[in-house]
């Protein structure tokens, strides 16, 4: 892990140990003014830090790698996770579209249909219109004929009264009788 704090190699820490047991084993001793007390480094501190660098590689095995480990597992499963929510992202903008092209498919069908059923009224209006035509000129037809007949037989009526009001019209006229 990079931002862990935990280096992963074990270099660093050994230089550290080296360095420090150099300046143990060189001889050097530290000197208080205060208290004047002279420290020298004897075989314990190789022990202490022997034991240190025992402890540093038992908690790099027992804490820190597993640890890493859980770590690593879980940034998988993130990333998996963020991979999957792309997928499903993706998979609903793509039936999004699907959806969005039928709905466009349907109403051109449905414009089709409607102008399909607006024609073929029109064609049956146009027929029954035509019917009603012909009925009605038929019709017109028979009154024209039957009226011509009316008409026909009052004329052949008043040409047989046409004495009768002539003679009425002169009487009227001469004002006497015939």
């Amino acid at each position: 892990m990079e931002n862990s704090g935990v280096r992963r190699n074990g270099y660093p820490l050994l230089t550290s140990a080296a360095g420090l047991l150099l300046v143990f084993l060189s001889g050097n001793s530290a000197v208080y003014a205060e208290s004047a007390i002279t420290v020298k480094p004897d075989v314990s501190a190789i022990v202490q830090i022997g034991n240190f660098i025992l402890l540093v590689i038992l908690l790099n095995i027992v804490l820190y790698k597993p640890i890493r480990g859980i770590l690593a597992a879980r940034k998988e499963k993130v990333e998996g996770l963020k991979s999957s929510i792309q997928s499903s992202d993706s998979q609903v903008s793509e039936k999004e579209e699907e959806f969005n092209v039928g709905i466009r498919e349907a109403r051109a069908k449905g414009v089709a249909v409607k102008d399909a059923l607006i024609d073929e009224a029109s064609q049956e209006e146009k027929k029954i219109l035509g019917e009603i035509s012909e009925k009605t000129q038929a019709d017109l037809a028979e009154i024209r004929e039957k009226i011509s007949k009316d008409v026909e037989s009052v004329r052949v009526k008043l040409q047989g009264e046409i004495d009768g009001f002539a003679s009425a019209i002169f009487e009227k006229i001469l004002g006497r009788a015939s």
